[in-house]
């Protein structure tokens, strides 16, 4: 699959929240992305495969941590590395402006991602219960460290 990455505009949000609302119970609005990509400490990438937007990601890069906001690939287009790409994007867009690690909420009823973080090296760090508004559901945190220091400071 030749995959097509590069920063997510607005011209991407019809079909940015196509795949919103088919992957999230509780899906962002269209005015939560503009917002987005109006913030300066936030960085959205998308993917596209034969001009066709089929997943997206997004990051805030705050002091020197990059915190993955959110990752989602249509259905139609999961289980091909999509997801990966996209993560590993963002992993190295965290490298260089020089983040010490990248961090994010995952259910832990979704175990697709959680292959794919545990894949990429993130480690759990914690919980943050009831997280998930709409099930009630809790968050597993999950890091992954970018420098040595970071990870035996944190341990």
């Amino acid at each position: 699959m030749q995959l097509e990455i590069r920063p997510m505009v607005e011209e991407d949000l019809d079909e940015v929240m196509e795949i919103e609302k088919v992957s999230f119970p509780t899906p962002w609005s269209r005015e939560s992305y503009l917002a987005e990509l109006e913030n300066e400490t936030s960085i959205y990438r998308i993917v596209r495969w034969q001009g066709k937007l089929i997943g997206y990601a997004g990051m805030w890069l705050i002091v020197d941590e990059g915190h993955i906001t959110n990752i989602a690939v249509h259905p139609d287009y999961r289980r091909l590395g999509t997801g990966e790409k996209l993560l590993t994007e963002l992993i190295s867009l965290a490298r260089q402006y020089q983040a010490m690690g990248v961090t994010l909420e995952v259910r832990p009823s979704n175990r697709a991602a959680l292959r794919l973080y545990n894949k990429l090296g993130f480690i759990p760090a914690g919980i943050r219960w009831g997280y998930y508004s709409d099930t009630g559901e809790d968050a597993i945190i999950m890091w992954k460290y970018l420098t040595i220091s970071s990870a035996v400071g944190h341990s």
